[in-house]
């Protein structure tokens, strides 16, 4: 999880938390919720089903920053990952040190590689 911290330019930056009370990873930037990552976890895994970035934040890359901390409290908590958000596909597909979290035989569900 990421944390607020001030950047150089002064800005406090996005912090990316997990929300289980709403079943959601969050991304806050200046106190404000600027997006969220919907999830429903199982023992040993977590289905990401819907992405969100309110469009007041739209262009800053906060989805990305949302996804990857996401993706690395997964790892973390050695959860597999099912992608069916769209969003959270793309990613995996754009960054594929993140398809090993995809169980080998749901990747083809997904439209992920095999390998």
């Amino acid at each position: 999880m990421t944390t607020d911290r001030d950047s150089d330019d002064g800005r406090a930056q996005p912090a990316v938390v997990d929300a289980a009370e709403r079943n959601r990873f969050e991304i806050v930037v200046d106190g404000q919720l600027a997006g969220f990552a919907e999830y429903r976890r199982r023992p040993g895994r977590i289905a990401f089903t819907h992405t969100e970035i309110d469009p007041a934040f739209a262009g800053r890359g906060l989805g990305g920053q949302l996804v990857s901390a996401a993706l690395s409290e997964a790892r973390r908590d050695g959860l597999d990952v099912l992608p069916f958000c769209p969003f959270v596909r793309r990613w995996i597909e754009e960054h594929p040190r993140e398809l090993d979290l995809v169980p080998a035989e749901r990747r083809r569900q997904f439209g992920l590689p095999d390998c």
